[in-house]
């Protein structure tokens, strides 16, 4: 095949990024690019606690009745018993190789946690992907003699494809093709277990699907009519019908209207509480930030909460919400939220705006940011795009680099250039995480109202209250009761009206 002056000058039009490639020779700041941590490093703390669920994902599972020789034999769930082997594709344009090698590297690290084994990682440099086969013709007939190689069964693009951009491409390399968004959907699909989350995740696959209905000629069709003899169904058959695709894309949307109002009903619940907090003035704190950052992990080295922790994207999809204490004695909450990634389908975030509306409406966001990646400013960057999506750029932030025990000094100066009031961390050490704690009490909002009341001896709830919700400033022990100056709230300062003094 002939290729122009242009790409002679580069080393090949499709530059290979094996996903597990050797950092290239070339100056970096953080080596090579990975999206997962390395198994050496990604122990769990004791504050993790048991780790039932982790286990419980991991486990293999014995499926009754399916022997078909003498001795049983054991299945396991399928994406542990075959897994898929994918040869990455991506396209960028000139200038952005490093970005485009990242996000390749993301998509493999995406891959694996769907249960795929990644055989080799393609880029091509071209100013635009190509409408008709996103590569452009030769260079995938070029991918398919690679598929045909290595032995691949599926091309995933690090993309967003057309439908009919998919299409073209399966008719050349002759495999299944699909996209980052359908990986995307795929682990969130397996990792789902609450009812809302499913509904939700289901939802977003639903709206992805939609538009990719595709009919196939006549087999597809349900319109009758004509003679017998000709093909038709005769008398009693002839009318406008309806197409199967067409019956299919009702079905959908009869589908996804459902799901949207099954989420709609988880609403009132979750308000519930969340006014419930908010009447008794409980501070929420939310845990954002990209995934596999180590959000999970940093909330149970905050609260000991146990939740689960993997070395996997996505492993967390439903909210968690966790009680924490002031050394001050006042509660306030710590939530759990759903990692970002670049190029977030906006399919999930529609479907998980009621999740993301926890940190749209929580009082202080820690924004947890994986300092050991490559690309730290481009988490930063895509965590804040979506922050801004649900409303929460207002909010306070504060920046935590986890993963501390992971960057070295050199790092850490780069690091604080990005953000230079930052946090650093060590979910795995609890390096930094008695500061972090400090640090979010500081922030946490101060209630309204300044009150002195002299609350008598039987109003030992009030007292208590104003521990628990209030910033007590003094509180004195006299003849007729607990003299009190504190911030409350409002609702609390209505309370202990009747014991105000002056």
């Amino acid at each position: 095949m002939t290729k122009s002056n242009d790409e002679s000058t580069q080393t090949d039009a499709l530059d290979r990024v094996l996903s597990h490639a050797e950092p290239r020779t070339e100056a970096r700041v953080f080596g090579a690019a990975q999206a997962l941590q390395n198994e050496a490093t990604a122990a769990h703390g004791a504050a993790d606690g048991e780790q039932w669920d982790l286990e419980d994902r991991h486990a293999l599972r014995r499926v009754a009745g399916l022997s078909t020789e003498l001795e049983d034999v054991t299945e396991v769930e399928y994406r542990q018993l075959r897994l898929e082997n994918v040869v990455l594709v991506g396209v960028y344009p000139q200038g952005a190789q490093d970005d485009a090698e990242n996000s390749l590297r993301e998509l493999a690290a995406l891959a694996e946690t769907a249960g795929a084994a990644v055989l080799d990682g393609l880029l091509q440099r071209r100013p635009h992907p190509d409408p008709a086969t996103y590569l452009g013709r030769g260079k995938a007939q070029e991918l398919k003699d690679i598929v045909a190689a290595v032995g691949a069964d599926t091309v995933i693009a690090d993309t967003e494809l057309a439908a009919s951009q998919r299409r073209a491409l399966e008719d050349v390399v002759k495999v299944k093709v699909i996209d980052r968004t359908t990986v995307i959907l795929d682990i969130f699909s397996q990792h789902a277990k609450s009812r809302e989350g499913k509904a939700q995740v289901e939802l977003a696959q639903l709206e992805y699907l939609l538009p990719r209905l595709r009919g196939w000629g006549e087999s597809m069709s349900r319109q009758a009519g004509g003679q017998v003899g000709a093909g038709g169904a005769g008398m009693g058959s002839r009318g406008p019908g309806e197409t199967k695709i067409e019956l299919d894309r009702r079905r959908i949307r009869t589908r996804m209207a459902q799901l949207r109002k099954q989420i709609r009903e988880f609403a009132p619940a979750r308000d519930a509480k969340r006014a419930e907090r908010k009447r008794n003035t409980i501070p929420s704190v939310a845990i954002a930030g990209y995934t596999n950052a180590g959000k999970s992990s940093l909330l149970n080295a905050l609260t000991s909460a146990g939740v689960l922790v993997e070395n996997a994207l996505f492993a967390t999809l439903d909210a968690t919400v966790r009680r924490a204490e002031t050394h001050d004695g006042r509660i306030y909450t710590l939530t759990d939220t759903v990692g970002f990634v670049r190029n977030l389908p906006h399919q999930l975030v529609e479907a998980f705006r009621s999740t993301l509306e926890e940190v749209g409406q929580a009082d202080l966001i820690v924004h947890v940011v994986d300092g050991s990646h490559p690309d730290p400013s481009a988490q930063l960057q895509t965590v804040r795009d979506v922050m801004g999506d649900v409303g929460a750029r207002s909010i306070p932030e504060i920046v935590v680099f986890n993963k501390a025990d992971l960057v070295d000094e050199d790092e850490r100066l780069v690091l604080r250039g990005l953000a230079p009031d930052a946090h650093f961390v060590s979910s795995r050490t609890g390096e930094g995480i008695d500061e972090l704690r400090e640090a979010i009490e500081r922030m946490l909002p101060m209630p309204a109202v300044e009150v002195r009341a002299l609350v008598p001896y039987d109003r030992g709830d009030l007292v208590s209250a104003v521990h628990e919700t209030g910033v007590l400033i003094s509180a004195e022990h006299e003849e007729a009761g607990t003299m009190v100056h504190a911030h409350v709230s409002e609702r609390l300062a209505a309370e202990l009206a009747p014991y105000a003094v002056s």
